[in-house]
């Protein structure tokens, strides 16, 4: 079976019912691979389909809703956000100004603009649920998969929340 959508074209499932889709997409200077997946091409509508289609035409603005949302963090000295940008400064030392892109006197918040979109994933079977229907993950250091922020957005396009992927 398949799917068709204006966006997406024709979303065929595999064997087991699933469907992927992945894409690169620009972002400024970037690069953003987009995936978008679920286990049962069943349980993703048409109107899930939209709602994805509309967060990759309007990346830009969920860029900066994110990085907006890890700023809100830095209040909190526990809260993950403050956890990961003090972790990316003790590895990378005196190195680190040579990764920022602006430097304003705080380097916390010259990290995160700093931060690469490295991918937008798209679980298009949560539309409309509790769990993410987007997750994006940025890293200063897009090599290194293990240190990353993943922002969770709900399928309205609000942050649910910024983890770390430790």
């Amino acid at each position: 079976m398949a799917i068709e959508h204006d966006y997406f074209g024709l979303l065929e499932s595999g064997p087991d019912g699933s469907i992927f889709w992945s894409e690169n997409v620009e972002l400024g200077d970037q690069r953003v691979t987009v995936d978008l997946t679920a286990p049962d091409q069943d349980d993703v509508s048409e109107a899930a389909l939209d709602v994805a289609a509309a967060m990759i035409s309007s990346l830009e603005a969920i860029d900066a809703k994110s990085r907006n949302a890890m700023v809100s963090e830095l209040d909190d000295r526990t809260s993950e956000v403050t956890e990961y940008l003090l972790q990316q400064q003790e590895s990378f030392g005196d190195e680190l100004e040579d990764l920022l892109v602006d430097i304003s006197g705080d380097v916390h918040v010259d990290i995160i603009r700093s931060l690469q979109l490295v991918s937008m994933t798209i679980l298009a079977d949560e539309h409309g649920g509790s769990d993410p229907f987007a997750v994006l993950e940025y890293a200063l250091d897009p090599d290194d998969a293990d240190a990353v922020l993943l922002v969770n957005l709900g399928s309205d396009g609000d942050v649910q929340s910024v983890t770390s992927a430790d």
